[in-house]
């Protein structure tokens, strides 16, 4: 994939792809370190857009958002006894609208008077 075909993708998107299918992966291969790839290749892709749109300080607070919903998805299955799939399906359902309101979304333009 050319670097300019990837800058049309929506950061976000990555981020739903990441969080959800490196869990669907993991759950239906078995192989942890598969949907781990799966995460952690979104998770660059996420990054590199971000960066190119938004800067590096912003990137890095995404990146933040991006491991804790991975964190809060293993605590809210394991520790507060959600359903996995649900569990995983709130955080990706939060860090995407997150980063397509920091990344994604097209901002306005004001005409200085």
């Amino acid at each position: 994939m050319s670097t300019s075909t990837l800058a049309r993708v929506p950061a976000s998107l990555l981020v739903a792809v990441g969080l959800a299918a490196g869990f669907g992966i993991a759950q239906g291969t078995g192989i942890r370190a598969l949907g781990g790839a799966v995460l952690v290749a979104c998770g660059i892709g996420a990054g590199w857009i971000a960066a190119r749109r938004r800067g590096a300080a912003v990137t890095a607070g995404l990146a933040a958002l991006y491991v804790g919903a991975f964190v809060l998805a293993h605590v809210l299955a394991l520790g507060a006894g959600f359903p996995a799939w649900f569990a995983v399906s709130l955080v990706t359902v939060a860090a995407a609208g997150a980063t397509y309101g920091v990344v994604d979304r097209q901002r306005e333009t004001v005409a200085a008077r």
